[in-house]
């Protein structure tokens, strides 16, 4: 009798936040020996690039009879060669899998990449994206989502928009029959973790803050973040005689009418409003390029003259005029909540200046978003809005919360800092998209144990609505609508599992499960074989169908598309 041992790779953990390379590009026989988890977490440093493994393996052994073929792997039988004619088949160890065939349907959208359009508004290889969206057709994804940049639309002069491009780009999309999802997306592209562009604000719009910089978000130091525009000039007609809220509504006006017959045959699913950084209604306060590495605390960003002048309007309204100025014990980017004065336990966060400035910097936030969206739907009346808010983990376990607290989310241990936002959402119908679907608590421990970290916390109290119930469903039982996103590009099976498990959760009364999904993003790594052929099955499971698993060998011809250099094309 010949001893075949079975290893099974538990831990290949990955630097967040950050990813790997998927292992479509090893041999078939590698492919047999190694299995790969790759774990994910929010945006970071520029040059985190890659992946620090952690691998740990143990030994499982089952005995079969020489020449046996096993059944998960019926090509391998006594060709193996191995010493003194054992045979040795190494594989993953299958781990059971929760059976979504018959879960309700969840529509998948892909992100385009971030360069489909140049800067003249231009579509880029036209033929290429086609064959991509064909493929990804194929395999029933809903739709695809793209950005619509300020920076590009309304470039060099104000009110004067080019949506050319775009409007190429949506009647391909039409043409095959898709879905689109459309950010209006008021920040700058570039700077971030997977941002291979870079898109600045408008030209008019530079040139107002060489002479004026207070437009922009501005930290403790003075320094001055160009990504957006500071909430502080919402009602400030600081550009050419515009507020900036008069300027988003003028610009989504424009679209709506430009774009007026996409909207009216319904290819046009849904309008993602852009509330702030990376399209994310938050405060800019983790920026790589001011030196924040994960896990820092990051900084308040309230300094320029505008939200400072809105604070000493609060100070002054309150009583207590002194209190006109942020924290001074709070910190740099990059410090732990133990290291401030601020935001330890006990620190002067949940003193009654502490929470008299958090109750201020949290509503500027909620009053951007209340604005704006008001605004939106009125541009945008009988389309599904939504808007888009960022999975602040780490820290979580503290009490203070300080990476959510500087970010503008007052959700200390001791209070629901969500609720207010819910609130605003559900008053306009918005729907919530929500990042952070894919990561795991555990891994964030292995890797930055000291962060104490808990995106799973982070996802159950977001999802539940942010109110008193800390249950997933409570978003849906106050009639807001779900949709989530992927922080960072996945490829690999526990990944997958994970979105599928917030997506659908497990034992709902009611069936409640998540609007929409949306990948993050279309690129040549998705279109890897063995990663494409993941994605199909992920999506047949989002879909509620039954998905077998996967046996990947080179010659296997697939019924819906062929193979040119390790990608996929369509046939």
């Amino acid at each position: 009798m010949d001893i075949s041992s079975i290893h099974l790779n538990q831990s290949l953990s990955s630097y967040a936040p950050c990813f790997a390379r998927n292992a479509s590009s090893f041999s078939h026989k590698q492919s047999l020996l190694t299995s790969c988890r790759v774990s994910f977490g929010l945006r970071g440093p520029n040059d985190c690039n890659w992946c620090r493994f952690k691998s740990s393996c143990r030994s499982l052994v089952m005995a079969r009879e020489k020449g046996e073929k096993t059944e998960e792997h019926p090509l391998i039988d006594d060709s193996v060669d191995a010493e003194d004619e054992s045979k040795v088949v190494r594989r993953p160890l299958k781990l059971p899998e929760r059976d979504f065939n018959g879960t309700p349907y969840v529509p998948v959208y892909v992100m385009l990449p971030l360069g489909v359009i140049d800067m003249n508004c231009e579509l880029v290889d036209p033929d290429s994206l086609v064959q991509q969206l064909r493929i990804l057709k194929s395999v029933n994804v809903d739709g695809v989502m793209v950005d619509c940049w300020w920076g590009i639309v309304e470039a060099h002069t104000p009110q004067v928009y080019n949506w050319s491009g775009y409007k190429k780009l949506f009647q391909i999309v039409r043409e095959l029959e898709l879905k689109l999802q459309v950010v209006m997306s008021f920040h700058e592209c570039g700077g971030n973790i997977g941002d291979d562009v870079h898109i600045p604000l408008p030209q008019w719009v530079m040139e107002i803050g060489q002479s004026n910089p207070d437009i922009y978000f501005t930290d403790r130091e003075g320094r001055r973040n160009f990504e957006c525009l500071t909430w502080g000039v919402d009602k400030e007609r600081v550009l050419r005689g515009r507020t900036a809220v008069e300027v988003y509504f003028d610009y989504m006006r424009s679209f709506r009418v430009e774009c007026d017959v996409f909207f009216k045959d319904g290819v046009i699913s849904e309008i993602e409003v852009g509330l702030g950084p990376c399209g994310e209604l938050r405060y800019p306060s983790y920026p790589a390029k001011h030196g924040w590495r994960y896990p820092g605390i990051g900084e308040f960003q309230c300094y320029d003259k505008y939200l400072m002048k809105s604070l000493s309007n609060a100070a002054e309204a309150r009583g207590h005029s002194f209190w006109a100025r942020g924290p001074d014990n709070a910190g740099s980017y990059n410090s732990s909540p133990h290291e401030t004065g601020f935001f330890r336990d006990g620190g002067d966060y949940d003193s009654y200046y502490g929470r008299f400035f958090l109750n201020w910097y949290s509503q500027v936030l909620v009053d951007h978003g209340d604005r704006v969206l008001a605004l939106a739907n009125l541009a945008f009346e009988g389309t599904n809005i939504a808007a888009k808010l960022s999975g602040i983990h780490w820290w979580y376990k503290t009490a203070s919360h300080a990476a959510e607290l500087t970010a503008g989310f007052y959700n200390p241990s001791n209070r629901d800092g969500y609720a207010s936002i819910a609130a605003m959402l559900k008053k306009y119908g918005v729907a919530l998209n929500f990042t952070c679907v894919e990561l795991r608590t555990l891994d964030q421990h292995e890797d930055f144990p000291e962060a104490l970290a808990d995106p799973e916390g982070l996802v159950w109290q977001v999802s539940a609505d942010i109110s008193i119930m800390m249950v997933l469903n409570a978003a849906w039982d106050v009639s807001i609508l779900v949709a989530s996103e992927n922080a960072l590009p996945c490829y690999d099976r526990e990944g997958y599992n994970k979105i599928l498990e917030n997506a659908k959760p497990r034992n709902d009364p009611d069936g409640r499960h998540l609007s929409a999904f949306t990948y993050l993003r279309l690129s040549s790594l998705l279109m890897e074989r063995h990663n494409f052929l993941e994605f199909e099955r992920f999506v047949k499971r989002m879909h509620g169908q039954s998905a077998p698993d996967l046996q990947v060998f080179p010659n296997e011809k697939h019924p819906k598309f062929k193979e040119i250099d390790g990608q996929v094309a369509a046939e």
